[in-house]
């Protein structure tokens, strides 16, 4: 999300996102006010509206931003030949993404700030559903070429692994010395699709 964006449509309008982030992961969404945006980007407000119509369509665009961000990942779970082979990439290369300190904080920022406003939540459901749905039609896939255990609820499997990916990614950046590493994820992650 906070890492690598892709061009908006206008030069003004990139910096305007990347001097949103770089507020929200120091203060925090909530904390942070258009006059703050417009100021980390070095222009007048007017020039801010001119653009957008007030931080929550910034946090639109990075919604959209981190769409694009997040196809890749579909793309390999949704491309992959090799179930067991194709869920280890997705799970070495979206937890390193994750695991950024940009993308986790910013991540429990826009999380923490959706629980209070639904508005924004409805923002970034999309971006979720689309991998939780491509995580879930791979484990299915794999389920029924024996590749992996029969599951109930795919669906709900995929959330939980996700859910794994991204709470570990959250508690490395808490923990001074980080505990086991990416062989201990996909360990358990092994053990939860059965493989």
């Amino acid at each position: 999300m906070a890492e690598k964006t892709k061009p908006a449509a206008h030069p003004r309008k990139l910096q305007i996102v990347e001097a949103a982030l770089a507020c929200f992961l120091e203060a925090g969404y909530h904390q942070t006010g258009v006059r703050d945006i417009a100021r980390r980007a070095g222009i007048s407000l007017g020039n801010l509206y001119n653009h957008f119509s007030g931080k929550e369509a910034v946090l639109a665009e990075i919604a959209r931003l981190e769409a694009d961000e997040l196809r890749p990942f579909c793309t390999i779970l949704t491309e992959g030949r090799d179930p067991h082979a194709t869920l280890r990439r997705f799970v070495t290369d979206y937890a390193a993404y994750a695991s950024r300190p940009e993308n986790a904080v910013l991540g429990l920022e826009i999380l923490s700030e959706a629980i209070r406003a639904p508005r924004i939540a409805a923002l970034f459901s999309d971006n979720r559903a689309a991998l939780v749905t491509a995580l879930a039609d791979l484990l299915a896939r794999g389920s029924k070429s024996g590749a992996f255990r029969p599951f109930d609820t795919p669906k709900e499997t995929a959330r939980l692994l996700l859910d794994v990916i991204e709470g570990r990614a959250l508690r490395t950046l808490l923990e001074e010395k980080p505990q086991a590493g990416q062989d201990a994820l996909w360990s358990f992650i092994e053990g939860a699709v059965g493989v």
